[in-house]
């Protein structure tokens, strides 16, 4: 910050006993190659509020990057950058597209991102929570206090951004939330974090997804020209962490890399063309397997790392079996590490229980009349399709998205503007789900869980259908196509 001509570099590390700024000086004849000036900073609160106080040299900008050189309480010292000396990520283009709902890509913007920023490796944190009062990252690496990395606000649009320089992947993070009320939320995992710890623990973790070398691009290709209404198509439907276990080793699940061992050779034995994984999404409670997700980025943890998972679906494919993945936008649940009341206010379900609560599982439903959160479910397709090559989605509970009475009784739903019972605004997303996805990644099939008498299911959206390739009927004795 500019002061009387010099510049104040102002930090809170609350474990801080003594602090100094270091950087390097503006290129002179005096200044030695190399070599890096030190400004002692003035403890201001007894809380960890430190100033230094940077001298003048005739420009008009500060040192470009500097570092904080601390020794703590304890006579500990470390040597860190200072997060706020680097600029936003975001632009104001990503911001209004958000905003409006056709940033489809947020999955690039949104979470924790390795980047390098003014040529310091780090990771760069973003978040919506637009009701908070102050969102900060907390971890292993702040000591879990929040009062150290507060997020940047980017107004209006409800985004929250920081970059912490030199955090590496496989960092442990949350974001910890005051709300409109002036509360301290609990802990909330990062909606869009790549990888989650391992059930009974709750956080996220820092992941790098560019790292895989995939070697399907045949399969990729040829998927693309495919007509799937003249291809045959034989689905094997499978939950990972059922179909086989290791007795020998504490009756444990099998590996991603196990299950390709012994997965795809015997569906491409039995003659099956796909094989459809019941949701790999992390989520927090085996017996739901899967349908009730949390972690809608995040390959479970349960049986590998999302490189793991990579390698099964490019193994699937060299194998000439396509994968399709169960998923779930109709609902989510109410566990208070994940989405509910995120920001303190109901920011991704309905605030009406009548719209908001599912009354059979026991979670809540999204409210999809809001921009950000089709973007947000809209993304997530995008996501596997994109980041793990994934050949189709089968969504999940259709029908309790369509109907607004779906399993309710009179005076327990709210009719639509126009007086009805379907949900106008599902209906609208399901759509829209639906064009994003075929035209982005041409070949790939969604198929939608729906066993109602709701017409043209599978018709084009330009005909007036809602879009997918296939219905799934569970009114058959088989599960079928």
């Amino acid at each position: 910050h500019p002061v009387d001509g010099a510049w104040a570099v102002r930090f809170f590390l609350p474990w801080a006993e003594e602090a100094r700024i270091s950087f390097k000086p503006r290129l002179s004849e005096s200044a030695a190659p190399g070599a890096c000036e030190v400004v002692e900073a003035v403890k201001l609160r007894p809380e960890g509020f430190f100033e230094a106080v940077l001298p003048a040299d005739g420009t008009s900008a500060p040192p470009s990057l500097y570092r904080l050189q601390i020794r703590t309480h304890y006579g500990e010292t470390f040597e860190v950058y200072d997060p706020y000396a680097f600029p936003c990520v975001l632009t104001e283009f990503d911001l209004y597209l958000m905003g409006e709902g056709r940033h489809y890509d947020t999955y690039q913007k949104l979470g924790a991102h390795l980047i390098t920023l003014a040529g310091v490796r780090g990771v760069q944190f973003a978040v919506w929570a637009p009701s908070a009062r102050r969102v900060s990252v907390v971890g292993d690496f702040n000591r879990w206090d929040g009062r150290v990395h507060p997020m940047r606000s980017r107004g209006s649009s409800g985004i929250w951004e920081i970059f912490i320089p030199e955090l590496a992947e496989g960092a442990i993070y949350k974001f910890e939330i005051i709300g409109p009320e002036g509360d301290m939320l609990p802990l909330k995992a990062d909606p869009y974090a790549f990888r989650s710890e391992l059930r009974p623990n709750t956080g996220s973790i820092v992941a790098d997804l560019e790292t895989y070398q995939w070697s399907d691009a045949d399969w990729l290709f040829e998927r693309s020209g495919t007509n799937s209404f003249e291809s045959p198509v034989s689905i094997y439907e499978v939950h990972l962490g059922s179909w086989r276990r290791v007795p020998e080793d504490h009756h444990r699940w099998l590996t991603y890399h196990e299950l390709a061992d012994q997965l795809i050779p015997y569906v491409k034995e039995l003659g099956y063309t796909h094989i459809e994984l019941l949701p790999v999404m992390e989520h927090p409670y085996d017996g739901s397997w899967g349908y009730q997700t949390l972690g809608y980025f995040a390959a479970t943890s349960r049986y590998g790392s999302p490189a793991e998972f990579m390698e099964f679906v490019d193994r699937c494919h060299r194998a000439g079996i396509g994968v399709i993945l169960d998923w779930t936008p109709a609902h989510f649940p109410r566990d208070t590490h994940g989405l509910a009341q995120f920001d303190g206010s109901h920011l991704y379900e309905h605030a009406d229980p009548r719209q908001g609560a599912h009354p059979d599982w026991g979670t809540l439903v999204y409210n999809y009349g809001r921009n950000e959160v089709q973007n947000y479910l809209i993304s997530n397709a995008l996501f596997w399709l994109d980041k793990y090559h994934i050949d189709g989605l089968r969504v999940d509970a259709v029908a309790s998205m369509l109907y607004l009475d779906y399993s309710r009784k009179p005076g327990e739903w709210i009719p639509n503007q126009l007086g009805g019972r379907e949900n106008l605004q599902a209906i609208e997303f399901l759509k829209r789900m639906n064009e994003v996805v075929h035209g982005k990644f041409p070949g790939i099939l969604t198929v939608a869980e729906e066993s109602t008498a709701w017409p043209a299911v599978s018709r084009p959206t330009y005909l007036g259908g809602l879009g997918f390739s296939f219905k799934w009927n569970m009114g058959w004795m088989n599960d079928t196509l």
